[in-house]
Protein backbone atom coordinates (compact mmCIF):
# COMPACT_ATOMS: atom_id res chain seq x y z
CA UNK A 1 0.00 0.00 0.00
CA UNK A 2 1.28 3.47 -0.98
CA UNK A 3 2.14 5.92 1.80
CA UNK A 4 0.79 9.46 1.76
CA UNK A 5 3.45 12.14 1.34
CA UNK A 6 3.35 15.05 3.81
CA UNK A 7 -0.01 14.14 5.43
CA UNK A 8 -0.34 17.31 7.51
CA UNK A 9 0.29 19.62 4.54
CA UNK A 10 -2.20 17.53 2.52
CA UNK A 11 -4.77 17.93 5.30
CA UNK A 12 -4.24 21.73 5.21
CA UNK A 13 -4.97 21.78 1.47
CA UNK A 14 -8.07 19.56 1.79
CA UNK A 15 -9.47 21.73 4.60
CA UNK A 16 -8.97 24.90 2.57
CA UNK A 17 -10.06 23.67 -0.87
CA UNK A 18 -12.72 20.97 -0.35
CA UNK A 19 -15.91 20.39 1.57
CA UNK A 20 -14.81 17.02 2.91
CA UNK A 21 -15.64 16.29 6.54
CA UNK A 22 -13.01 16.29 9.22
CA UNK A 23 -13.53 12.53 9.59
CA UNK A 24 -12.83 11.91 5.90
CA UNK A 25 -9.72 14.08 5.89
CA UNK A 26 -8.44 12.48 9.09
CA UNK A 27 -8.95 8.95 7.71
CA UNK A 28 -7.20 9.81 4.44
CA UNK A 29 -4.24 11.63 6.01
CA UNK A 30 -3.79 9.30 8.99
CA UNK A 31 -4.46 12.04 11.54
CA UNK A 32 -6.85 12.39 14.47
CA UNK A 33 -10.16 14.09 13.79
CA UNK A 34 -9.48 16.67 16.52
CA UNK A 35 -6.13 17.49 14.91
CA UNK A 36 -7.86 18.17 11.59
CA UNK A 37 -10.35 20.40 13.42
CA UNK A 38 -7.44 22.25 15.04
CA UNK A 39 -5.95 22.78 11.58
CA UNK A 40 -9.26 24.25 10.41
CA UNK A 41 -9.35 26.54 13.45
CA UNK A 42 -5.78 27.70 12.84
CA UNK A 43 -4.47 26.28 16.11
CA UNK A 44 -2.22 23.72 14.39
CA UNK A 45 0.03 24.06 11.30
CA UNK A 46 -0.37 27.84 11.22
CA UNK A 47 1.30 29.27 8.15
CA UNK A 48 1.99 25.83 6.65
CA UNK A 49 1.74 25.70 2.86
CA UNK A 50 -0.83 23.14 1.76
CA UNK A 51 0.13 20.29 -0.59
CA UNK A 52 -2.24 19.55 -3.46
CA UNK A 53 -2.65 15.75 -3.47
CA UNK A 54 -4.15 15.84 -6.98
CA UNK A 55 -1.17 17.68 -8.46
CA UNK A 56 1.25 15.36 -6.64
CA UNK A 57 -0.54 12.30 -7.97
CA UNK A 58 -1.63 11.02 -4.55
CA UNK A 59 -5.38 11.53 -5.04
CA UNK A 60 -7.67 11.59 -8.04
CA UNK A 61 -10.10 14.44 -8.50
CA UNK A 62 -12.96 11.95 -8.89
CA UNK A 63 -12.24 10.64 -5.39
CA UNK A 64 -12.72 14.12 -3.94
CA UNK A 65 -16.08 14.40 -5.80
CA UNK A 66 -17.24 11.04 -4.37
CA UNK A 67 -16.23 12.12 -0.86
CA UNK A 68 -18.02 15.45 -1.09
CA UNK A 69 -21.19 13.72 -2.32
CA UNK A 70 -21.16 11.03 0.38
CA UNK A 71 -19.90 11.92 3.91
CA UNK A 72 -19.50 8.23 4.71
CA UNK A 73 -17.20 7.61 1.75
CA UNK A 74 -13.52 7.03 2.53
CA UNK A 75 -10.99 8.42 0.08
CA UNK A 76 -8.53 6.01 -1.52
CA UNK A 77 -4.96 6.98 -2.25
CA UNK A 78 -3.98 6.76 -5.89
CA UNK A 79 -1.55 4.12 -7.06
CA UNK A 80 1.62 5.84 -8.32
CA UNK A 81 2.21 5.38 -12.04
CA UNK A 82 5.98 5.77 -11.63
CA UNK A 83 7.60 2.61 -10.22
CA UNK A 84 9.24 3.20 -6.87
CA UNK A 85 12.90 2.24 -6.44
CA UNK A 86 13.48 -1.00 -4.60
CA UNK A 87 14.89 -0.77 -1.13
CA UNK A 88 18.53 -1.77 -0.97
CA UNK A 89 19.02 -4.55 1.54
CA UNK A 90 22.59 -5.72 0.85
CA UNK A 91 25.92 -4.01 0.60
CA UNK A 92 27.51 -1.15 2.47
CA UNK A 93 25.47 1.89 3.36
CA UNK A 94 26.13 4.99 1.27
CA UNK A 95 27.66 7.78 3.32
CA UNK A 96 27.41 11.41 2.13
CA UNK A 97 30.72 13.10 1.39
CA UNK A 98 30.15 15.68 4.16
CA UNK A 99 29.88 12.92 6.76
CA UNK A 100 32.67 10.61 5.65
CA UNK A 101 35.16 12.33 7.93
CA UNK A 102 32.95 11.33 10.90
CA UNK A 103 33.19 7.61 10.21
CA UNK A 104 36.38 6.97 12.27
CA UNK A 105 34.71 8.59 15.30
CA UNK A 106 31.65 6.38 14.83
CA UNK A 107 33.82 3.27 14.40
CA UNK A 108 35.73 4.05 17.61
CA UNK A 109 32.43 4.49 19.48
CA UNK A 110 31.05 1.18 18.21
CA UNK A 111 34.26 -0.70 19.05
CA UNK A 112 34.21 0.74 22.57
CA UNK A 113 30.52 0.40 23.43
CA UNK A 114 29.47 -2.61 21.34
CA UNK A 115 32.42 -5.00 21.00
CA UNK A 116 29.97 -7.79 20.16
CA UNK A 117 29.41 -6.28 16.70
CA UNK A 118 31.32 -7.93 13.87
CA UNK A 119 33.36 -5.94 11.38
CA UNK A 120 30.77 -6.71 8.71
CA UNK A 121 27.99 -5.22 10.84
CA UNK A 122 30.01 -2.08 11.62
CA UNK A 123 30.86 -1.74 7.93
CA UNK A 124 27.19 -1.92 7.03
CA UNK A 125 26.08 0.52 9.73
CA UNK A 126 28.67 3.22 9.05
CA UNK A 127 29.35 2.59 5.37
CA UNK A 128 33.06 1.92 5.67
CA UNK A 129 35.58 -0.82 4.90
CA UNK A 130 37.02 -3.54 7.11
CA UNK A 131 40.53 -2.19 6.62
CA UNK A 132 39.46 1.16 8.10
CA UNK A 133 37.84 -0.60 11.05
CA UNK A 134 41.03 -2.58 11.67
CA UNK A 135 43.13 0.59 11.46
CA UNK A 136 40.95 2.32 14.06
CA UNK A 137 41.09 -0.77 16.29
CA UNK A 138 44.87 -1.04 16.05
CA UNK A 139 45.32 2.74 16.34
CA UNK A 140 47.20 2.77 13.04
CA UNK A 141 44.72 5.12 11.36
CA UNK A 142 46.38 8.22 9.91
CA UNK A 143 44.10 10.50 12.00
CA UNK A 144 44.27 8.51 15.25
CA UNK A 145 45.24 11.50 17.50
CA UNK A 146 42.09 13.37 16.43
CA UNK A 147 39.61 10.48 16.64
CA UNK A 148 36.96 11.05 19.31
CA UNK A 149 34.34 8.29 19.82
CA UNK A 150 30.87 9.55 18.95
CA UNK A 151 27.60 7.73 18.43
CA UNK A 152 26.83 7.05 14.75
CA UNK A 153 23.20 7.87 15.48
CA UNK A 154 24.08 11.38 16.66
CA UNK A 155 26.43 11.79 13.69
CA UNK A 156 23.61 10.85 11.33
CA UNK A 157 25.40 7.82 9.88
CA UNK A 158 22.65 5.35 10.87
CA UNK A 159 19.32 5.27 12.67
CA UNK A 160 18.70 4.09 16.20
CA UNK A 161 16.57 1.21 14.91
CA UNK A 162 19.36 -0.01 12.63
CA UNK A 163 21.87 0.09 15.50
CA UNK A 164 19.52 -1.71 17.87
CA UNK A 165 18.78 -4.44 15.33
CA UNK A 166 22.48 -4.98 14.70
CA UNK A 167 23.28 -5.20 18.43
CA UNK A 168 20.44 -7.66 19.08
CA UNK A 169 21.56 -9.80 16.16
CA UNK A 170 25.15 -9.86 17.42
CA UNK A 171 24.08 -10.82 20.94
CA UNK A 172 21.88 -13.60 19.60
CA UNK A 173 24.82 -14.91 17.56
CA UNK A 174 27.05 -14.97 20.65
CA UNK A 175 24.33 -16.69 22.70
CA UNK A 176 23.96 -19.43 20.08
CA UNK A 177 27.73 -19.93 19.93
CA UNK A 178 27.95 -20.29 23.72
CA UNK A 179 25.04 -22.74 23.75
CA UNK A 180 26.71 -24.81 21.02
CA UNK A 181 29.98 -24.87 22.97
CA UNK A 182 28.22 -26.05 26.13
CA UNK A 183 26.39 -28.70 24.13
CA UNK A 184 29.63 -30.07 22.70
CA UNK A 185 31.31 -30.10 26.12
CA UNK A 186 28.38 -32.02 27.62
CA UNK A 187 28.47 -34.54 24.77
CA UNK A 188 32.23 -35.07 25.25
CA UNK A 189 31.72 -35.60 28.98
CA UNK A 190 29.00 -38.19 28.36
CA UNK A 191 31.20 -40.01 25.86
CA UNK A 192 34.08 -40.11 28.34
CA UNK A 193 31.79 -41.47 31.06
CA UNK A 194 30.53 -44.23 28.77
CA UNK A 195 34.11 -45.22 27.90
CA UNK A 196 35.04 -45.57 31.58
CA UNK A 197 31.92 -47.59 32.37
CA UNK A 198 32.63 -50.01 29.52
CA UNK A 199 36.08 -51.02 30.91
CA UNK A 200 35.94 -54.61 32.41
CA UNK A 201 36.86 -55.49 36.00
CA UNK A 202 37.66 -52.81 38.47
CA UNK A 203 38.76 -50.43 35.75
CA UNK A 204 35.31 -48.85 35.83
CA UNK A 205 35.96 -47.71 39.40
CA UNK A 206 39.24 -46.01 38.56
CA UNK A 207 39.48 -42.33 38.18
CA UNK A 208 40.50 -40.50 35.02
CA UNK A 209 44.16 -41.11 34.22
CA UNK A 210 44.54 -44.11 36.57
CA UNK A 211 45.66 -47.56 35.40
CA UNK A 212 44.89 -50.88 37.11
CA UNK A 213 47.73 -52.36 39.26
CA UNK A 214 49.37 -55.52 37.83
CA UNK A 215 48.42 -58.80 39.49
CA UNK A 216 51.07 -60.35 41.83
CA UNK A 217 52.44 -63.71 40.59
CA UNK A 218 51.40 -66.86 42.48
CA UNK A 219 54.09 -68.07 44.95
CA UNK A 220 55.98 -71.14 43.83
CA UNK A 221 56.04 -74.20 46.06
CA UNK A 222 59.50 -75.12 47.48
CA UNK A 223 61.26 -77.98 45.81
CA UNK A 224 61.35 -80.14 48.99
CA UNK A 225 57.61 -80.00 49.54
CA UNK A 226 55.74 -82.75 47.77
CA UNK A 227 52.14 -82.57 46.91
CA UNK A 228 49.63 -84.16 49.22
CA UNK A 229 49.50 -87.97 48.93
CA UNK A 230 52.97 -88.30 47.48
CA UNK A 231 56.36 -88.99 49.12
CA UNK A 232 59.53 -87.51 48.00
CA UNK A 233 62.09 -89.90 46.56
CA UNK A 234 65.77 -89.23 47.10
CA UNK A 235 67.74 -88.78 44.00
CA UNK A 236 71.22 -90.09 43.32
CA UNK A 237 73.29 -92.30 45.67
CA UNK A 238 72.59 -91.73 49.32
CA UNK A 239 75.26 -92.94 51.76
CA UNK A 240 74.32 -93.64 55.35
CA UNK A 241 76.37 -94.73 58.33
CA UNK A 242 73.98 -97.60 59.03
CA UNK A 243 74.71 -99.20 55.67
CA UNK A 244 78.44 -99.65 56.53
CA UNK A 245 79.40 -102.84 58.52
CA UNK A 246 82.85 -103.73 59.68
CA UNK A 247 84.09 -107.43 59.59
CA UNK A 248 84.25 -109.29 62.92
CA UNK A 249 87.61 -110.84 63.74
CA UNK A 250 87.53 -114.46 64.94
CA UNK A 251 90.10 -115.61 67.54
Amino acid sequence: MATLLMPKATAVWLVENTTLTFTQIAAFCGLHELEVQAIADGEVAGGMQGLDPVASGQLEKAEIGKGEADPDYRLKIAVPSIPLPEARTKGARYTPVAKRSDRPDAIAWLLKNHPELSDAQISKLVGTTKSTIQAVRDRTHWNTPNIKPQSPVLLGLCTHDDLEKAVNKARERIRRAEAETEKRAAAAARAAAKTVDATPGDAGNLGAGETPAPEAPAPEAPAGDAPAGETSQPTGDVKTEDAKTEPVEQG
